[in-house]
């Protein structure tokens, strides 16, 4: 592997910034909706559940245009953020924004599947204790839910890290301000002399992917010991 130019050290840190960003914002948001979807009942839950996952059944390119028609200048909310003197097209916050929609699916999927393991005889002897439903999400669901939660942010992590489509249209490609990884190897792949250069960003990106996905491993393997 030959040595890394600065802009793909660059490359790298955008990558982690905007995947670590794009999981952390949308844990909370990932959490209410698989607390949704699983233990509320109410007209349209099809539809939301259609809703969440269809970041999966797009081509990323149509989400990144989407988003571009919601968040560009004239865009009903880009309008008033442009209004507000915020500004996210082709910034690091399009390319987080993208990240987030795209992998938001996993996250809530996984958070679904642990939700949907817990005992419900737990629940009901809270309400019987007269918990009250956030006193019953905060000290039975919340703490049985961390195997999932910790898988979907993995998930998340490595599917942020991976995000091409999206963020390029959103984000585009800026060395230094939103160029990451995959942004990066294409950029190296359509020359055909720096072909080295995509292969060293393809070995950087699978260690980082290995290494995400080792941790989760020896995390959920903890967690499963102590259940």
């Amino acid at each position: 592997m030959i040595p890394l130019a600065s802009t793909d050290y660059d490359a790298i840190r955008l990558s982690l910034q905007v995947s670590v960003a794009a999981t952390l914002l949308s844990l909370p948001f990932g959490f209410a909706f698989a607390y949704l979807i699983t233990f509320v009942r109410f007209r349209g839950k099809v539809v939301l559940e259609v809703l969440v996952n269809l970041p999966l059944t797009l081509p990323p390119v149509v989400v990144g245009y989407f988003l571009l028609l919601l968040l560009g200048k004239h865009g009903w909310l880009g309008s008033l953020l442009n209004d507000a003197g915020i500004r996210i097209i082709f910034t690091l916050k399009a390319a987080v924004i993208a990240s987030a929609v795209v992998g938001f699916p996993l996250l809530v999927r996984s958070l679904r599947i642990g939700m949907e393991g817990i005992d419900p005889q737990l629940l009901n002897a809270s309400r019987t204790l007269g918990a009250r439903w956030h006193d019953t999400m905060l000290t039975v669901i919340l703490p049985l839910s961390l195997p999932g939660l910790i898988a979907g942010s993995s998930l998340m992590f490595a599917r942020s890290l991976g995000e091409f489509g999206a963020t390029i249209i959103v984000a585009g490609n800026i060395p230094g301000v939103t160029q990451t990884i995959p942004l990066a190897i294409y950029e190296y792949a359509s020359s055909p002399a720096s072909e080295t250069m995509a292969l060293s960003l393809c070995l950087v990106s699978v260690a980082i992917s290995v290494t995400v996905l080792f941790i989760h491993e020896v995390t959920a393997k903890k967690l499963a010991r102590r259940g």
